[in-house]
């Protein structure tokens, strides 16, 4: 289960300008051996600068690495078959948000009439559903947290086999991204599983 320290880690880095992901590795421990952050429109370098300014203040041991979205290998060794966030869409007229997923070169699409907030995060359920994974998780909670740099989501999800909770934390342009992104942070250490990995 995430810490709040770790969340406010995640979400320190999920703020730096151009981030549109970050992946952990833990050490058998525990602790945070390394993160990836993926960039686009900003030079790698700089928001690794950074992002080691950040790290040092939580998790000093921790690696810290910076890809460019625009230029990271197809098929790089672990990440090669990340799940991706595609677009989001929300019609005003029926209230409906979709998640358009990415994965392995399909797509996968989700949709929940639960409005923006909420509706993001089961339309991403849905859409991980659609691409083939099993989801062995119910939605606890989806909120809005006031900050200092602006309103991001967490999503708390509980397993249907066990009472640990996931818990992510991210901010986008709104709430239906924010939701979708959030959700996609709380399962990124169970769909890196071989169990989850989609069909």
């Amino acid at each position: 289960m995430m810490t709040p320290s770790e969340e406010d880690f995640e979400l320190e880095l999920r703020s730096l300008p151009g981030v549109l992901s970050v992946g952990v590795a833990h050490r058998d421990d525990g602790e945070i051996e390394k993160v990836t952050l993926f960039v686009r429109g900003q030079d790698p370098e700089v928001v690794r600068n950074v992002a080691l300014q950040v790290a040092s203040l939580y998790y000093p041991r921790a690696a810290v690495a910076v890809e460019d979205a625009n230029r990271a290998p197809a098929s790089s060794a672990p990440d090669a078959a990340r799940v991706a966030l595609v677009r989001t869409d929300f019609s005003v007229h029926d209230g409906v948000s979709e998640v358009f997923l990415g994965f392995a070169g399909r797509t996968g699409i989700g949709r929940s009439g639960s409005g923006p907030l909420v509706g993001g995060a089961e339309a991403t359920i849905a859409a991980l559903r659609e691409l083939g994974f099993d989801v062995p998780f119910f939605l606890v909670a989806v909120n809005a947290i006031a900050s200092v740099r602006g309103w991001p989501v967490m999503v708390t999800l509980r397993s249907l086999s066990d009472s640990g909770d996931r818990i992510g934390i991210a901010q986008a342009e709104g709430e239906l991204e924010s939701s979708a992104r959030a959700t996609l942070d709380a399962l990124n250490r169970y769909l890196s599983s071989p169990g989850a990995v989609g069909r």
